[in-house]
């Protein structure tokens, strides 16, 4: 998609405290160009700006916390430990980084010194497990979001994919990052000043969390953080057209929960989505039913005609980045519990039939051979009472016939199955279809009808033949 209309940034800033005088805006008209109704999670999703860099100052967030967090935290680290193959801290809490940025040096610095994985492990997706271990690489038993997640995260172990969160801290390589966020913004969302996405882009209150593959940027999400509210409200969420469709949408918002939560500290996202957006959203754990409650944010995001307000709550235990291990994992152990209980799994070989003429070859149950299932149906056609069921019944003549008969058959189609010599394997098979297509006349036409007669007449010629025929093999042998 070339991108989806945003709300109109001209809005009034929200007053200090909890209350906040509000001016609805309408929405610009959608420049959608060449939208289709087939979404991916990488559609170009722009929602409502965030507040003006003019807004209010709020208090910092309080350093402690409820007893009940603490437990949140205990497990989200034991969880992380689990999957990274490491034992949990000792204090059970995640280590939260002194800052909110990194410089480009101290990032580096980090990369060079973690080990890198051996191709066996990048495969694992977490770097120690392989993933054939774990259950199975076909796409369609792990599941498309699992693989696609997979191939990014060893994207990111080779170096190639980096999702890293930056606001405007005069660190010349994030500038350069900041300004190609910027442009592709621009470029997405064309209804959108560009003056105000510079604004909101390059306002120290925001920050960016960037998509950068080879060291260009190819999409990101800016966002204001309320750390003294614990929400964030999203501004701009793009990805650049030739970057689209590839799962970087998912994954990007994936690693914007986990840094919001274990950065900032936030429990919730907010945002403003025009209905072009909603479907994004939504893919991403969006709802457009409010929970949190109204005092922690109205009066810091604005109101807007045309807009959707939408929520996502932030789990403090799940590990984001690691969810697709998590789902492999989860399937391993449910397929486990399935081949304890069943055999659902066992392939079994099958009959062997030699495919070819059956002729002269002994069938089971004692049956003579394929003979005798051609001589019977020759003897049926040339019977005077067969005329009924030569043929398959035309529903044009009989239109509720089918609706009747759910299993029809006919001569036809039996002497069909008799010539391709590959149908009736046994004789009790022929017998079968013959019954049934006495049965169904009889089930259809009243007995005072010559259809039910003649079927009558012709299922006693056909018990006398067949006892004729086998009273013959059984003197023969």
């Amino acid at each position: 998609m070339d991108g989806l209309a945003a709300p109109s940034p001209s809005h009034s800033g929200a007053t200090s405290g909890g209350g906040a005088s509000h001016r609805k805006r309408k929405l610009p008209p959608s420049s959608l160009s060449d939208a289709t109704a087939d979404e991916d999670d990488d559609t170009t999703a722009p929602s409502s700006p965030s507040t003006s860099p003019s807004s209010p100052s709020r208090p910092s967030s309080p350093s402690s916390s409820h007893s009940d967090d603490d437990d949140d935290d205990s497990l989200h680290t034991f969880t992380a430990a689990r999957l990274d193959g490491a034992p949990p801290s000792s204090s059970g809490r995640p280590p939260k980084p002194e800052s909110s940025t990194v410089s480009a040096a101290a990032a580096a610095a980090a990369a060079a010194a973690a080990p890198k994985p051996d191709s066996a492990s990048a495969a694992a997706g977490d770097g120690k497990e392989d993933p054939k271990g774990l259950f199975t690489d076909n796409i369609q038993t792990s599941g498309a979001y699992s693989a696609r997640e997979e191939g990014l995260k060893r994207e990111e172990e080779a170096g190639r994919l980096k999702f890293l969160c930056y606001s405007n801290d005069g660190v010349d390589e994030h500038m350069i990052w900041l300004v190609g966020l910027k442009n592709i913004f621009a470029r997405q969302l064309p209804n959108m000043p560009k003056e105000y996405i510079v604004r909101l882009v390059m306002d120290r209150t925001h920050k960016s969390m960037m998509v950068i593959r080879n060291n260009i940027v190819v999409g990101g999400i800016t966002y204001r953080p309320y750390t003294s509210q614990k929400f964030g409200e999203i501004a701009f969420c793009a990805i650049t057209a030739d970057e689209q469709v590839k799962g970087y949408g998912t994954r990007l918002m994936n690693h914007l929960k986990q840094h919001a939560r274990d950065a900032d500290g936030l429990t919730h996202f907010l945002t403003y989505a025009d209905n072009n957006a909603v479907g994004y959203f939504v893919k991403q754990g969006f709802t457009k039913e409010i929970t949190l409650d109204k005092e922690r944010w109205q009066g810091y995001i604005k109101d807007y005609d045309g807009g959707i307000l939408m929520e996502c709550r932030i789990d403090q235990k799940l590990p984001y980045v690691d969810l697709a291990t998590m789902i492999r994992r989860q399937r391993q152990a449910i397929d486990e519990k399935i081949r304890e209980l069943s055999n659902c799994h066992i392939v079994y070989s099958g009959i062997d039939f030699q495919k070819g003429k059956l002729g002269g070859r002994q069938i089971s149950g004692g049956i003579p051979n394929q003979d005798q299932p051609f001589l019977l149906i020759t003897n049926m056609n040339e019977h005077p009472d067969a005329w009924p069921f030569k043929e398959p019944v035309d529903s044009r003549d009989v239109p509720d016939y089918y609706d009747i008969i759910k299993d029809p058959i006919d001569l036809k189609t039996m002497s069909k199955r008799v010539e391709s010599e590959q149908y009736y394997v046994t004789l009790e098979m022929f017998v079968a279809d013959m019954k049934r297509m006495f049965s169904n006349a009889k089930t259809y036409n009243s007995p005072d009808t010559i259809y039910y007669k003649c079927a009558s007449r012709l299922e006693s010629f056909f018990s006398n033949k067949v006892a004729s025929q086998l009273a013959q093999a059984s003197t023969k042998n």
